[in-house]
């Protein structure tokens, strides 16, 4: 029983640092969104441009880390307690990823072009959309790592 718990600590432990440096990655998604959200010159279509490309690559960083490391993580630990979390994990999901796709199809939208001014207005228009499938998957996301995870952290502490 002894090894068993020694056992969980070493699994789950290194799940909290991994939750802690994604959840770092959406700081930064956030502030470069902020940063986006804040323009009002649509005329400065390049520099605006460097600003979607990188709201981009931080954007795809963070969903596949979601989707390939850390809900992966979140479902392993759910089947070990064996306490309903895959249940709940499979009701969120399908949630989840119609954000992925409205995060996904956003980037798509970009792929290396030149942007017009009208063009550059529409991906605002956009990006006030991906904005709110964000918030959506953030709260999602904190549910899942709340009722997963964090649900467990005591076990796993005094194991």
């Amino acid at each position: 029983m002894l090894e068993n718990c020694r056992n969980a600590r070493e699994r789950w432990g290194g799940v909290s640092e991994l939750i802690d440096r994604w959840l770092k990655e959406r700081q930064e998604l956030l502030v470069h969104y902020c940063d986006l959200s804040g323009e009002s010159d649509f005329s400065q279509t390049e520099a605006l441009k460097e600003k979607f490309v990188r709201l981009c690559e931080v954007l795809v960083d963070y969903v596949s880390a979601g989707h390939f490391e850390i809900y992966e993580q979140l479902i392993q630990e759910a089947r070990e307690f064996n306490d309903g979390g895959l249940e709940l994990a499979a009701k969120v999901y399908p949630q989840i990823e119609q954000t992925t796709e409205i995060a996904l199809n956003f980037n798509d939208r970009l792929d290396g072009q030149s942007l017009s001014e009208a063009q550059v207005r529409e991906l605002f228009s956009e990006l006030s959309r991906l904005g709110e499938a964000l918030e959506s998957r953030f709260e999602m996301e904190d549910f899942l790592i709340e009722h997963l995870h964090n649900a467990h952290a005591e076990k796993v502490a005094s194991a």
